[in-house]
């Protein structure tokens, strides 16, 4: 079968992995100031972080539209399938927008990815190697589907301004996390984000523990990314160094985080993201 994979800018994905196996992706739109931008094409993270710091109000973003998905959809008419892997509907109106959009078009097939950042993008590449055998494509995103579930998604925030100023944290819980040295580990699990274990300290030591304890023991490993927005060098290749510890250099991807989680995160972000076998 002739079979199209695509996926949101919100994957994350290095562009290189996308032109090697052909999959495109939908931008978002992020809205900055009084102004709209497409997700990677008009604008990046660094422009994001660089408006906040000089005063800007907090970036925000927008589902990709249902008008959107279906000028996409109807380029690939002549293909026997389009599947679709969409950012988790527990973080974004895209895979409703998405669904209603397949209507007319009888060859499309979407998938929550019940994800975000490279977790939905594992489950992309996951896609793009099932549809290389595929024979039927309901059976194609069932199997997508079932694949979710084998998705770690994690990551450590060094600084809770943007979650703040967001709304996703109090002031109070911000200026105790600040006065403790803590950095809150988010989570998502079931397809929603929450808070799990908050370290405490110098924050390149956070997160050595951070990735020993999610990869010390562990026989069950496929593969890794470390994603992560803006950072400094020192605390990548700390994490980098501990991750080859547990995983050999064919296991471990890196990619920069997107708008998206750029725009309610900021800089200072990393995170693992952890396929299992």
């Amino acid at each position: 079968m002739k079979i199209k994979i695509l996926s949101d800018s919100t994957c994350d994905l290095p562009q290189e992995l996308l032109q090697k196996f052909d999959i495109s992706t939908i931008p978002l739109t992020v809205v900055k100031g009084d102004a709209q931008y497409k997700d990677g094409v008009t604008i990046t993270p660094t422009e994001i972080f660089d408006h906040v710091a000089n005063g800007g109000t907090l970036c925000t973003t927008a589902a990709v539209s249902i008008g959107e998905y279906e000028d996409v959809f109807a380029r690939y008419t002549d293909w026997d399938g389009v599947i679709l892997i969409t950012i988790g509907s527990g973080f974004s109106a895209c895979y409703q927008n998405a669904t209603l959009a397949a209507e007319e078009f009888p060859n499309v097939r979407v998938v929550d990815s019940r994800n975000l950042t490279t977790g939905q993008g594992l489950i992309v590449l996951k896609g793009r190697e099932l549809a290389e055998s595929a024979v039927d494509l309901d059976q194609l995103a069932h199997d997508i589907r079932a694949y979710t579930v084998q998705i770690e998604a994690s990551f450590l925030v060094e600084k809770l301004d943007y979650l703040v100023k967001g709304g996703r944290c109090s002031s109070a819980a911000a200026l105790g996390a600040n006065l403790l040295n803590l950095k809150p580990c988010i989570e998502v699990r079931e397809g929603k984000m929450g808070v799990g274990k908050k370290y405490r300290g110098n924050y390149t030591k956070c997160l050595t523990a951070y990735v020993q304890e999610r990869l010390e023991g562990r026989k069950d490993v496929d593969r890794v990314f470390i994603t992560k927005t803006e950072v400094s060098e020192e605390c990548f290749q700390a994490v980098w160094a501990a991750v080859r510890e547990y995983l050999s250099e064919d296991q471990i991807f890196v990619s920069t985080a997107g708008c998206t989680v750029s725009c309610h995160c900021g800089p200072g972000t990393l995170g693992l993201i952890i396929a299992s076998k």
